[in-house]
């Protein structure tokens, strides 16, 4: 009998979370059986996915009108719709945080995208997010912003456990791995229990190749064309190399001696964009133990149905780095291409976050969701 696929994956070391949650999946036992089946161990989740849930699923229209009339605020009728969903969720998924002893069994709370540039602002959402959903295996969830990274640091030093979101280069990835490590030495001087700590690092991958792609056939040269499809993979195993540097290295020695966790790689934005490209053309390749990808339903069931397991990741590096060198002789930073998507990602996801506001208010009639920031 072949092995289900996606156990395979995690015999591996590779853990599958699901990048989607609404209260079909939870009502219905399409999470749980997600859980039980197939291996499923975290789940993540942004305000336009929450979006087209409330405005799909037939579970929501009681509260959401017992909450209009209650004449509450937008935002206080978004989060009363959706904290519920994370507190049913993180409770089908505790059996396996109390298994893996806290590494996983997570779910993922954004805060609002509208503060991606405010530290402040953001640690205060991050602290009453976190106080409103009670569970121990939340993940909130903070944009790489320069702003966002001194209040992930920030919040790693007081205990908090976050999932730093729309990562799309290496020099990103170093700033939210730095942080990290600074964060967490804060909270073991400070007497905080190691354990208590989790973070993953959530890479965005499929839009990097959209943008590089777009790029690459302007310049039109066969040498150009020739690398298109290939740049979200080169990214993500430069990134996964500089964490075995980090995480297996001095820089994590006395965090290690203290038991403190290391920051996990998560692929993400795992659906391919190109129909050009291979389905799972975001998984296959990156394979590998300690790590998280987190899958749209698309690519989930893709993996089920013709998924092929072996450990890649640590392989092609020469090839991802010339890949990555040979995009800088032709003019593209790549550093400069995550800057840009960042910038893009966070104006989607703050359009998705005003139009499901938008959504809430009482004389509110759901205008057409926003299909380029779902599938982000």
């Amino acid at each position: 009998m072949k092995p289900h696929p996606l156990l395979a994956l995690k015999a591996l070391g590779q853990h599958i979370w699901l990048d989607n949650l609404s209260r079909t999946l939870l009502r219905e036992g399409e999470l749980l059986r997600l859980i039980g089946e197939d291996g499923i161990d975290g789940v993540t989740s942004n305000p336009a996915i929450f979006r087209k849930a409330i405005a799909s699923s037939p579970y929501y229209a009681d509260d959401l009108a017992r909450l209009r009339a209650d004449d509450l605020g937008a935002e206080a009728i978004y989060e009363a719709l959706v904290i519920p969903d994370i507190q049913a969720a993180c409770d089908m998924l505790w059996p396996d945080y109390v298994a893996s002893a806290g590494e996983f069994g997570y779910v993922s709370l954004e805060v609002s995208p509208e503060l991606a540039h405010d530290t402040k602002a953001t640690e205060a959402a991050a602290r009453r997010l976190v106080a409103a959903v009670e569970r121990d295996n939340l993940l909130i969830k903070v944009p790489g912003t320069r702003a966002g990274v001194a209040a992930f640091e920030n919040l790693t030093a007081a205990g908090i456990c976050v999932n730093v979101t729309l990562i799309f280069s290496l020099a990103q990835y170093e700033a939210v791995a730095q942080a990290y490590l600074r964060g967490a030495l804060r909270w073991v001087e400070s007497g905080g229990h190691a354990r208590q700590i989790r973070s993953v690092a959530s890479i965005f991958l499929s839009r990097i190749d959209t943008l590089v792609d777009k790029r690459l056939a302007a310049i039109g040269t066969p040498a150009a064309t020739a690398l298109m499809g290939e740049t979200g993979v080169a990214v993500a195993k430069a990134c996964h190399q500089r964490y075995l540097e980090l995480f297996a290295g001095d820089a994590f020695s006395m965090l290690r001696l203290a038991s403190v966790r290391r920051q996990t790689p998560l692929w993400a934005s795992t659906g391919t964009k190109n129909p050009a490209y291979s389905d799972l053309l975001y998984v296959e390749p990156l394979i590998g133990p300690e790590t998280i990808n987190t899958l749209p339903d698309a690519t989930l069931a893709a993996f089920r149905q013709h998924g092929k397991v072996r450990a890649r990741l640590t392989e092609d590096i020469d090839k991802a780095q010339a890949q990555i060198a040979a995009l800088a002789g032709l003019g593209i930073d790549l550093s400069e291409v995550g800057e840009s998507l960042q910038l893009d990602g966070l104006l989607l996801f703050a359009e998705a976050y005003r139009a499901i506001l938008a959504d809430m208010h009482p004389l509110a009639s759901s205008p057409p969701l926003v299909h380029s920031v779902l599938a982000y």
